[in-house]
């Protein structure tokens, strides 16, 4: 074989590797996505054809019916990428930089056969054998990358059958206490708490309308609902029931700049004032407002135990969450119940923290954060779902409510629960004093501060958690 087919397989070698860490493994994290089951198994196959592809080029010539062997495996390997290709289309909306790479692998992959096949046909014509042809290093080279994708074709089946395993609980159970054939307004609907949420009304039978910035994302959400794109779009004699407002720029996906702090601040303050104008306008008004908040209006505490009552110590995410709650009390002004929701860490494994904390874990590579000492107030996904609608049943509750599990952990014990429950150790300690350096404010307050917050206006008003303990949470997520 020639130079510049070698260096064009090291190139295939290489776009592949980045295409199953950065992509597969760590920013679409397809091995803890049910849905992509069966394009894990497609993977898998692939990369063990590769695998036996590396080794059998790598150290050796295959003559006769052995070179047209290859030749099929070759073929093979063109059937399961386009299958592949299928049902990407059909299961997820990949990012640009994933649909380059692909198109970038086809190109170079097909300017590989061009050089490759004819070679294997030239060995087909001798008496079937095979002859050891050892290239020095890059006979080495092709038995690590034959290791390399027979473990990530090993990994890619064990995530399949794992992922076969995992259900999710029906969706309409969750909003069981609400009234029937009830009309809610959900912003933020293509969330990750957003979509659970509209799934469950959906599944019980209420008509949603949802509000989303791109149409395109609110094609996996479950039908049937009402899209809109804009508030205007909605006529003065509507009837809405109940308004979600779980609408903004996320938090914990950048460094908090001061551009970063403007968007998160305006994106909440503009949807929420375009809500209060849509209440102004209606004929009839919703009976509640369920507005989105966090316990970061808290501020930083350390150990002190945090109800509803509790005061404030100012910081960032404590002036983001009190613009945020006094913008949606101006609803009350229209005869509005409004209630604020302090929502923790949310857990789950489609979104939220817990999915990117999920393959560093997975490959042993989890730690506590810092001295690992600092509360962490989290809810599961589902329980949150649980007390919206508890909220939007229940006329006498109003004002703030705290969105957490009973029982917060520190940073250490979901360290360590964590790791339990992936079978896997969680030794690397990542130092304080870096994420500091790094993340500036984002770190002190989102990472390293923490909250003891416990939820005891939704317990004395008889919302029972399903998961009260970390533990009970996480064994049911994976």
């Amino acid at each position: 074989m020639t130079p510049l087919l070698w260096m064009l397989i090291a190139i295939q070698v290489a776009m592949g590797v980045f295409d199953t860490f950065y992509h597969h493994e760590f920013t679409e994290r397809l091995a803890w996505r049910p849905s992509q089951q069966s394009e894990l198994k497609l993977h898998g196959a692939r990369n063990l054809l590769y695998a036996l592809l590396f080794l059998v080029l790598g150290w050796s010539e295959v003559h006769g019916l052995f070179a047209m062997l290859v030749i099929v495996v070759l073929a093979a390997e063109i059937v399961i990428t386009l299958t592949d290709f299928v049902e990407e289309d059909l299961t997820r909306k990949l990012p640009p930089s994933e649909r380059i790479n692909h198109t970038l692998l086809a190109i170079n992959y097909g300017a590989i056969l061009v050089l490759l096949v004819p070679v294997l046909i030239g060995w087909a014509w001798p008496p079937t054998g095979v002859v050891l042809a050892y290239a020095g290093v890059l006979s080495w080279i092709a038995a690590a990358a034959a290791i390399g994708a027979s473990l990530c074709g090993v990994r890619d089946f064990t995530a399949a059958r794992r992922l076969a395993r995992m259900t999710t609980p029906p969706a309409a159970d969750l909003v069981a206490i609400l009234p029937p054939a009830q009309t809610v307004l959900v912003t933020g609907a293509t969330g990750f708490i957003g979509s659970r949420l509209v799934a469950s009304l959906t599944e019980a039978g209420h008509h949603v309308i949802a509000l989303v910035r791109d149409p395109a994302k609110a094609l996996a959400l479950p039908l049937p609902i009402t899209l809109i794109t804009s508030l205007h779009q909605l006529a003065a004699d509507i009837r809405i029931d109940a308004i979600v407002n779980l609408a903004g720029e996320p938090l914990g996906n950048g460094l908090w700049t001061e551009v970063k702090r403007k968007a998160i601040l305006q994106s909440r303050l503009s949807i929420t004032g375009d809500i209060v104008r849509l209440i102004a306008r209606l004929a009839r008004k919703p009976r509640v407002l369920v507005n989105g908040s966090a316990i970061g209006w808290y501020g930083l505490w350390q150990d002190q135990p945090l109800t509803e009552s509790a005061k404030s110590h100012a910081c960032f995410s404590h002036d983001l969450c009190e613009a945020w709650e006094r913008a949606a009390r101006a609803a009350e002004a229209h005869g509005v119940r409004v209630v604020m929701l302090r929502i923790g860490l949310v857990i789950g494994r489609d979104g939220g923290f817990l999915s990117r904390l999920l393959t560093p874990f997975e490959f042993g590579l989890g730690g506590p954060l810092g001295s690992g000492a600092q509360w962490m107030s989290w809810i599961e996904r589902d329980d949150l779902v649980r007390l919206i609608a508890h909220v939007i049943a229940k006329d006498d509750l109003t004002g703030p409510i705290n969105a957490t599990a009973p029982l917060p952990v520190r940073n250490v014990t979901f360290t360590a629960e964590l790791a339990r429950c992936l079978h896997r150790p969680a030794l690397l300690r990542v130092p304080a004093a870096l994420l500091r350096r790094v993340g500036g404010d984002f770190a002190n307050e989102l990472l390293l501060g923490g909250q003891r917050v416990l939820p005891n206006k939704a317990l004395s008003n008889g919302f029972v958690f399903r998961y009260q303990s970390l533990r009970s949470a996480l064994e049911a997520i994976l």
